[in-house]
């Protein structure tokens, strides 16, 4: 049992639970292994359009979380291989900022995600997963559906293909993450096109995917990301898939597990 998307204490958005309340509960639920990977600083000149500005740990806590997961790796060795890590986010505009910080930590970095939560429309920035009301003002700001759509697709397309330096992830984190609204704001109906053509991008770059569980018990989503129709065909194309609680408490380890076609996920 392997999870490669787990937030941490350093999450301002998520608990202060203990690393070791998630680790005890990874090992209670015969976890194997487990990456840490909190949402990595901010490009420092960018800033977070969410109301509370809470999207990502701090500058300040970067040696302290490093510094925590490399003594509970030795204190756990017997238990579990628990990963150093960081979900980075790709925000157009700030490619050299993300590079210098990947180039700076990444000796200390043993797995990593890379993933899309900001859109720029009109000279305005929205965290599309933020909630259903910012969402719907992305949704207007774009003028359609299809529209968001299309820029939340080419953002990952960027994402995959924009050199970020050798310790880039090579992992796309909850590639589907537009649709966690989707059962109150449906989907345009090209997105399936829309994610088939991602994943060829994927498979040409020799990435890998997030196969996250947390959409299905969001409330508005209820599917994984991305779903079993685009995992099936990732899978068939021969990307593997890494599952990903992206708990943000130690209950939300293994969410939506159960769910999935286990038999696509990569060991």
């Amino acid at each position: 049992m392997n999870d490669g998307h787990i937030h941490t204490p350093y999450c301002p958005h998520g608990n202060k639970d203990t690393f070791e309340s998630y680790i005890e509960h990874a090992i209670s639920l015969d976890y194997s292994s487990m990456s840490f990977t909190e949402h990595a600083p901010l490009p420092a000149s960018f800033t977070d359009p969410v109301p509370d500005q809470d999207s990502s740990m701090k500058w300040e806590d970067l040696d302290g979380y490093i510094h925590k997961i490399n003594e509970l790796k030795k204190t756990y060795q017997s238990e579990i291989t628990i990963h150093l890590g960081f979900e980075v986010d790709f925000i157009k505009g700030y490619e050299q900022e993300t590079k210098t910080f990947l180039n700076d930590y990444g000796s200390y970095i043993d797995d990593s995600i890379l993933s899309v939560h900001f859109l720029p429309i009109n000279n305005e920035w929205y965290c599309i997963d933020y909630s259903p009301e910012v969402f719907l003002a992305a949704l207007n700001a774009a003028g359609s559906k299809e529209t968001l759509y299309q820029n939340y697709f080419q953002l990952l397309e960027e994402s995959v293909l924009t050199n970020l330096g050798p310790m880039k992830p090579t992992r796309i984190g909850h590639m589907t993450l537009i649709k966690k609204f989707q059962n109150l704001y449906t989907p345009p109906e090209n997105w399936f096109e829309m994610s088939k053509s991602f994943l060829d991008t994927v498979k040409k770059q020799g990435m890998t995917l997030d196969y996250n569980g947390a959409g299905l018990v969001k409330e508005y989503c209820l599917e994984s990301y991305p779903p079993a129709s685009i995992a099936t065909l990732a899978f068939q194309k021969g990307i593997p898939l890494i599952y990903g609680s992206d708990a943000h408490h130690p209950k939300g380890l293994k969410q939506g597990y159960d769910q999935l076609d286990l038999s696509l996920i990569r060991k």
